[in-house]
């Protein structure tokens, strides 16, 4: 049974203008993530914040992104993916708004999980409109573009934050990383609401309270430990919470085929679960995610605290990486839905090359960091995303009907998230496991740390290379 939607829209819908309305909120999202590691050595000083609260700065933001993504879904499929995109517009740049003028500590980490709960309520809106917009030949240049977003707010989040933080624009130090959200939101706002399809939701679908509070214990349980463990070290307590999870997900899987079973409403539609195409593109899609953030965040340090290097430096010597999704996203346009398992192959064996050229660079490098040596991998990596990711994104919301897309949208990037905290855990503690107690400028010891990075980098490569190898990835409509 094919559960491939056709494009919804209107025909007098401007549908590229309308992606990059999707574009710039996912943009305005994902670089606000990265934008704020900049900054908080900014904000502890100014702010005065004990550590244990500087660090909620961060973490408040995860959790209530991560935890919402998944119902956020479900919600646009009730109630329209248009106005759960607008309203999470408009949470997210109050929110923003909040943080920039925020007079203490307290009330910036409570904003910052107010806009998570913005970002998580616009997000799987962002994918789920795409099917409405596109006929199915035409969503692998969307998605291209996608990837491209990660790619780009990556790498221009550090670049940014450092520009404006050392601008000092009217003495406002780290506010304006919060504040140029505001015109940013209202043009998203302004474009969403003119230029997205106004297809209504499906309220006889229902809602699940059941299992969102299962959903969130469950991946309360996982991010936890993972979110807390690169700051505070793995602590006994930890343990219990991630084994806590195996039987809240259990639980949470079981009450789903108990609502299926009654013709009740579920959080998670149970034909999304059993299926090859969904399972394989989006766990695939968070193996290959716990990689990326990760690495650039250890890259950040190497270059930084190894070398010397400012924020902006740093992020300017990434910047190949970039234009390597840049450069996918037209080679993704032009394979549309074709050859996906050859795809993925592909752009496993160019992340691999990337990931392995750079630890070449890094083994040969001498007192200055070079450029020239780095940037062909960066390039190389990024390409390999690029093409890898789009035809992730196909498969795995090919499984989707019209009625689910928001649901299916929600429980990938719900996935992703999971597998990004998982990444940043395991990549950040074999980082600092072999930096040891190496000070700022131990150009030695901060290479030896990059390259086990590098290592787990490369693992991840590997299982992307292996996949469509060993398991069938074609389209929910090619099964």
């Amino acid at each position: 049974m094919t559960h491939v939607t056709t494009a919804e829209s209107a025909p007098s819908v401007n549908k590229w203008a309308a992606v990059a309305v999707l574009l710039t909120a996912n943009f305005m999202n994902l670089i606000d993530i990265t934008i704020v590691n900049v900054a908080m050595p900014s904000m502890q000083s100014e702010l005065a914040a004990p550590p244990n609260l500087i660090e909620w700065i961060v973490a408040g933001y995860t959790f209530s992104f991560a935890l919402l993504l998944l119902p956020a879904g479900r919600m646009g499929d009730l109630f329209g993916r248009r106005r759960l995109f607008a309203t999470g517009i408009v949470v997210f740049t109050l929110a923003s708004l909040v943080c920039g003028l925020a007079p203490g500590i307290d009330v910036l980490v409570a904003a910052r999980v107010v806009q998570g709960i913005g970002a998580a309520i616009m997000t799987p809106q962002t994918l789920a409109l795409v099917p409405a917009l596109f006929p199915p030949e035409q969503r692998g240049s969307a998605f291209g573009l996608f990837a491209l977003t990660a790619g780009l707010a990556s790498v221009t989040g550090p670049i940014l934050g450092g520009v404006l933080i050392n601008a000092d624009i009217y003495g406002l130090t780290w506010r304006p990383i919060f504040l140029v959200n505001i015109p940013v939101g209202i043009l998203a706002f302004t474009g969403a609401m003119t230029l997205l399809p106004r297809a209504g939701g499906n309220r006889k679908l229902g809602i699940d309270y059941v299992g969102i509070a299962l959903a969130a214990l469950a991946m309360l349980a996982v991010l936890v430990p993972l979110v807390e463990a690169p700051s505070i070290g793995w602590q006994p307590w930890m343990w219990p919470m991630v084994i806590a999870a195996v039987p809240l997900g259990w639980l949470f899987l079981r009450w789903q085929l108990r609502q299926e079973e009654r013709g009740a409403p579920q959080l998670l539609p149970m034909r999304l679960a059993r299926s090859g195409p969904f399972l394989t593109g989006s766990v695939l899609n968070a193996v290959l995610f716990s990689a990326v953030p990760s690495y650039f965040f250890t890259v950040a340090l190497y270059l930084q605290a190894g070398y010397g290097l400012s924020p902006l430096q740093s992020g300017l010597t990434t910047t190949p990486f970039p234009l390597g999704v840049l450069a996918a996203s037209a080679v993704t346009g032009w394979f549309g839905a074709r050859w996906i398992r050859w795809r993925v192959l592909g752009g496993g064996v160019l992340l691999a090359a990337g990931y392995l050229g750079q630890a070449w660079a890094v083994t040969g490098m001498g007192d200055q960091i070079s450029w020239m040596r780095m940037a062909p991998w960066f390039f190389f990596g990024g390409f390999g995303l690029g093409n890898t990711v789009s035809p992730l994104f196909q498969v795995a919301l090919s499984a989707a009907d019209k009625n689910d897309s928001g649901s299916a949208s929600g429980a990938v990037q719900a996935i992703r998230q999971i597998g990004i905290a998982f990444g940043v855990a395991i990549m950040g503690g074999i980082f600092f496991a072999i930096l040891g107690g190496a000070q700022a400028g131990d150009q030695a010891a901060y290479r030896s740390a990059i390259l086990g990075s590098i290592t787990y980098a490369s693992l991840v490569a590997a299982v992307v290379i292996a996949t469509p190898l060993l398991v069938p990835m074609r389209l929910a409509r090619e099964s």
